[in-house]
């Protein structure tokens, strides 16, 4: 006889296991702290096999859809919609942070007494762009470290193999088959996946807990609750205007997995995985959110956009600086809307946002490692926020482009 479970356990039943999961994630952290390290081989079993199952991922779900498309047309209007939604979410963001510093400026009080120093890489713009974009040879570009490259390269192997009309049919179905294929193999690993969140996240907590109490407590008190706001009122408005109140609940239902996932694994790409599963529950059509999935999880950073601005507003509390006046907000806005969404596509981009930031108001050096341990504590929220992210604005996309009754006809 086959058991039927009530129709909430079937909506949330595995986003429930999660919750229950991190939350004894947290306990193991808080019980065994820094020894707390002997649960990570757990987790990183779960990001490997997450990992090694990304690549071929996001290239055949790219290249299918691209190669799919009937009217090639349709995939600039995707990605003319897709960058103009990340732009504006990524300033929406960065204006929320701007007003949380000058309300709660996060530096007041710090004391840091010994600042460490370090040398700083030398990065060549040009380069950079270079290595963001191409790769040198072939089995480079099979790298999550290449990832916005592989992104272009799938895009190309999908114009290419709808250009090839009828003699290229063959390799589009190819495609198509090897996408099912690789979201199938993610829905196995996904079985482990309270598994290696709990042991994950309590490696995090017991190990990075300590630091929040330190030095940085102020800033981890303005970003987590800012954080936290943004993903539920932001997020919640963002699906009302893709889909009113039904896409508020369908977003809201299908979203938990992707953001635990990202909140216990501080990864976008190991959230592409859910973050498609969710958009395709959602409605959003397949030729949208196989470009706009993997293309936001590498260059959509709502969450870095604002930790640019605590970090920005931190280094200038820190050195008795005055963090207002236009220009000062202006170049604050403009850095973080280039780490959120540009600099995050070349390799290296976190490295070299801080590096802008510190280059561009002139700090000394020894700030650097200052803004790094800042990054590394609101990598877990920021991340989920990047990956949340990512989802919702796959909706507004496919509102964009379908109209209002877009849900309806999907």
């Amino acid at each position: 006889m086959k058991i039927r479970l009530p129709l909430f356990l079937q909506s949330y039943g595995f986003s429930i296991i999660l919750i229950i999961s991190l939350i004894l994630g947290s306990i193991l952290g808080i019980i065994y702290k820094k020894d707390a390290i002997v649960f990570k081989p757990l987790g990183d079993i779960f990001l490997n096999l997450l990992f090694t199952a990304i690549i071929p991922l996001v290239f055949f779900s790219l290249s299918s859809a691209v190669a799919s498309m009937n009217n090639i047309r349709r995939l600039g209007k995707i990605m003319w919609a897709m960058m103009s939604v990340f732009i504006f979410t990524g300033i929406i963001a960065s204006i929320i942070m701007i007003i949380g510093v000058e309300l709660y400026p996060p530096a007041a009080g710090v004391n840091i007494s010994k600042i460490a120093t370090m040398n700083i890489e030398q990065f060549k713009t040009s380069e950079q762009i270079v290595k963001a974009l191409t790769t040198a040879d072939f089995p480079e570009i099979l790298s999550k470290k290449n990832m916005l490259a592989l992104i272009i390269f799938a895009i190309l192997i999908g114009l290419s193999s709808s250009a090839a009309g009828e003699r290229g049919r063959a390799f589009t179905v190819f495609l198509g088959a090897a996408n099912n294929v690789m979201m199938k193999f993610i829905s196995f690993i996904m079985y482990y996946a309270p598994i290696g969140l709990c042991a994950y996240f309590a490696y995090l907590v017991g190990v990075f807990g300590p630091e929040l109490l330190g030095s940085y407590m102020r800033a981890m008190v303005l970003y987590y609750p800012t954080a936290i706001l943004y993903f539920f009122i932001a997020y919640t408005l963002y699906a009302y205007i893709a889909g009113k109140s039904t896409g508020v609940r369908r977003f809201w239902g299908n979203i938990i997995p992707t953001a635990l996932t990202a909140l216990a694994t501080g990864s976008s790409m190991a959230a592409i995985p859910p973050n498609l599963e969710a958009s395709k529950n959602n409605g959003v059509p397949d030729d949208i959110r196989e470009v706009v999935i993997p293309i936001g999880a590498t260059i959509h950073m709502e969450g870095s956009c604002l930790a640019a601005i605590l970090k920005i507003s931190f280094l200038f509390g820190l050195y008795q600086m005055n963090f207002s006046g236009f220009e000062t907000i202006a170049t604050a806005l403009g850095i973080a809307l280039l780490v959120g969404v540009v600099v995050s596509g070349i390799p290296g981009g976190g490295t070299i946002g801080e590096l802008l930031i510190i280059s561009l108001y002139g700090f000394p050096p020894e700030a650097f490692p200052i803004i790094t341990m800042i990054g590394t504590l609101v990598d877990a929220p920021a991340t989920m926020l990047n990956a949340t992210g990512d989802n919702v604005a796959s909706m507004v996309v496919a509102r964009m482009l379908g109209g209002k009754n877009w849900m309806n006809n999907a």
